[in-house]
C-alpha cells in the first residue's frame, strides 16, 4: 500500500526520468500552451488511467473525470457545471477534434445505480447518481432477460455510454461542431482486466473491439 511519501518519491523519479528525457516537449507546452487533439471524459475509478490506456502524454488530451463518466444534459437548472464548462473550453477555445466518453467494466457507479444506496449517508453521491434513472428506464424492459446481475451490469455500462453521447448533442455548440464535421464523438468501454477498448459503432449499433478497428498484433 502506498503512502504520501511514495507519491513524493515518485515525483522525484518522474523528474529524473520522464522530465529529463522529454524536456524539450515540456518546455514547448509551457511556453506555447496546449493544443490537445481530444477531450476524454472518463470515470474517477483509480483503475482507469486515460494516458496510460491510450499511450498518450502531456498535451495530447484534455481530461475530465467524474463518478460514472456522466455528461449531464444541457440544462440551465443543473447545478454542476464542471462538465459543461470543460466542453465549452475544449470545443470553443481549444478546438478539439474528438470527444471520447469512456466507460469501463466493473464500474462502481453503475453497480450503485442498481443497488440500494443510503441517501442520508451519501447525499452528494445519491444526487449525482440520479442521472442513472434514465439508464434504468432505458433497459428496464430487458432486465428480466439477463441470466445474471453481472451480465445486466455489463450491458448497463454500455448503455450508459450511449446515453452520454446523446447528452453531448444537447449542447448546441457541440451539436453544431459535429454537424459541421469539426468534431467526432466516440463512446468507449475499457475492460479493466484485459486492457482492451471497445468503441461504439452507431451503424452496427454495437461495441466493436479495438482489434477489429485497428487490426494487427500488439508489439
Amino acid at each position: 500500500m502506498h503512502n504520501i511519501s511514495d507519491y513524493m518519491y515518485g515525483n522525484r523519479h518522474f523528474q529524473k526520468s520522464y522530465v529529463k528525457e522529454n524536456n524539450q516537449k515540456l518546455e514547448e507546452l509551457a511556453q506555447k500552451g496546449q493544443t490537445p487533439h481530444a477531450l476524454f471524459i472518463g470515470c474517477v475509478d483509480s483503475r482507469v488511467l486515460p494516458n496510460l490506456i491510450t499511450d498518450t502524454g502531456p498535451g495530447d488530451m484534455l481530461i475530465v473525470r467524474n463518478v460514472g463518466n456522466f455528461v449531464p444534459p444541457c440544462d440551465e437548472s443543473t447545478q454542476d457545471k464542471s462538465v459543461a464548462s470543460a466542453l465549452e473550453f475544449a470545443v470553443k477555445v481549444l478546438g478539439v477534434k474528438e470527444i471520447i466518453v469512456c466507460g469501463h467494466t466493473q464500474c462502481g457507479a453503475i453497480y450503485t445505480i442498481y443497488s440500494d444506496l443510503d441517501v442520508e449517508s451519501f447525499p452528494h453521491l445519491a444526487s449525482w447518481l440520479k442521472q442513472g434513472d434514465r439508464l434504468r428506464s432505458r433497459i428496464k424492459v430487458a432486465e428480466g432477460t439477463f441470466k445474471s446481475k453481472e451480465l445486466l451490469l455489463r450491458r448497463a455500462e454500455q448503455v450508459s455510454v450511449q446515453l452520454q453521447l446523446e447528452n453531448l448533442l444537447t449542447y448546441p455548440f457541440v451539436r453544431d461542431a459535429v454537424e459541421n464535421g469539426e468534431v467526432s464523438l466516440h463512446g468507449w468501454i475499457y475492460d479493466i482486466q484485459s486492457g482492451k477498448i471497445s468503441s461504439y459503432d452507431q451503424k452496427q449499433e454495437r461495441f466493436v473491439s479495438v482489434d477489429e478497428i485497428v487490426p494487427g498484433s500488439v508489439k
